[in-house]
């Protein structure tokens, strides 16, 4: 059956909007199951029902694994292959002689069962995660801009997760909105104003951009062409 592997941001961007009970429909019209990690499902569920902080939010996320929107998943294998990928990825860039950590547990887990499940996606948001598996040679100078610091990359770990990765698709929150909007999913927030349209899915776009999703500005105004609004 098919499958998309959930990351920790797209959620809580989504959460964040009030834009949670769009997954319900998505799934159904992707006829296939939405995998929620158990590592993932400790940041966006058990931490913050721990605390005051997103606890009404973590309610909403746990709603929808009791609904069946989210399945759980965790095996030996996926944590085995979590470490393995996190052991190279942290250890695939340096800077002044020290390893770089540059992707969390999560997010890493997410990947992991992507892979072990043979999935269409992993759905993340988050930058240096996509970058890694679409094109992780453009990471070295992602890092070099951002710690202002000469890196080495280890070719050996990156080209190990290369092969790894290689048949992985990333999806992110805005991908998921786009889709939300054509289905009509967002139709009871059309603005009574002209382009309302373009209005509506302009302002969901940006919305998941200002929660954390990695999209640029031209990125934006390439789907509002795309989608002729």
């Amino acid at each position: 059956m098919k499958s998309l592997v959930f990351d920790a941001g797209p959620i809580i961007s989504l959460a964040m909007n009030n834009l949670l009970s769009i997954l319900e429909q998505l799934k159904r019209r992707f006829n296939g199951e939405f995998y929620l990690p158990t590592g993932v499902k400790s940041e966006v569920i058990d931490r913050p029902l721990a605390s005051k902080v997103f606890k009404f939010e973590a309610l909403q996320v746990q709603s929808l694994v009791h609904n069946g929107t989210f399945k759980l998943i965790y095996n030996n294998e996926i944590n085995s292959l979590t470490n393995h990928l996190l052991s190279l990825t942290n250890n695939s860039f340096e800077a002044y002689g020290n390893p770089i950590r540059i992707i969390q547990y999560g997010e890493m887990q997410a990947l992991a069962s992507a892979i072990f499940m043979e999935s269409e996606a992993v759905v993340v948001d988050e930058r240096m995660t996509r970058i890694l598996i679409e094109n992780p040679r453009v990471a070295a100078e992602i890092l070099k801009n951002r710690l202002h610091a000469p890196i080495k990359a280890i070719q050996r770990n990156i080209d190990e997760f290369i092969h790894h990765t290689r048949k992985i698709r990333v999806i992110r929150s805005v991908e998921l909105v786009t889709v939300a909007f054509e289905m009509g999913l967002l139709d009871n927030y059309l603005p009574q104003m002209e382009d309302a349209e373009r209005q509506l899915l302009d302002s969901v776009l940006w919305a998941v951009k200002l929660k954390g999703c990695s999209v640029s500005q031209a990125e934006i105004e390439r789907i509002l062409k795309l989608e002729k609004v």
